[in-house]
């Protein structure tokens, strides 16, 4: 009779431990890891837009971001910008938060005769000594970041993007 005894009360410790493990969630594993791989939840940063504007990646929670790190001197930069332009006139599911490195400018007024010249009505961010684009690794221009509506990156592209490839990126995310 001691070892049934024995026997129900180990059966049924091993059991609830085994519940116990299995039921657990673990919110480590719930949320994603703050970094800027695919998959990650992209750094959250403040910067000021060229008009004096304080601008938070984190305001923009609930919506799709085109995070495109860019300079008025890079060819690649410029040949994207009327692409982005049209998307963000058109496609109206998602925000562009065009990063500028204004340290790399040689003169501010660079920026806004870019933008005049241009037409730009998107988020013109400033990095003034590149700070955020060296948290996320902006090396090569332009390099965006699509980011989904929860802050999570979905892709990363370096080099320009096109229109329907901004379409279609935007799509696959929620």
């Amino acid at each position: 009779m001691k070892k049934w005894i024995i026997v129900v009360i180990v059966v049924g410790l091993f059991g609830w431990a085994l519940y116990d493990f299995v039921s657990k969630e673990d919110p480590k594993e719930l949320e994603a890891e703050v970094g800027i791989e695919k998959g990650d939840m992209a750094p959250d940063f403040e910067l000021e837009t060229v008009d004096g504007e304080k601008v938070k990646l984190s305001d923009y929670r609930g919506e799709k971001v085109l995070l495109n790190f860019w300079a008025t001197w890079c060819p690649p930069c410029r040949a994207e910008m009327p692409d982005m332009q049209k998307f963000h006139e058109e496609y109206g599911d998602g925000v562009i938060l065009a990063v500028n490195l204004r340290e790399t400018e040689t003169s501010s007024s660079n920026v806004e005769n870019f933008l005049d010249e241009y037409g730009i009505t998107f988020q013109v961010l400033s990095d003034k000594n590149t700070v955020v684009a060296n948290v996320y690794k902006a090396q090569a221009l332009p390099t965006s970041y699509l980011i989904d509506s929860e802050g999570i990156i979905h892709n990363i592209a370096i080099g320009p993007l096109n229109y329907e490839a901004m379409v279609q990126e935007f799509d696959k995310m929620n």
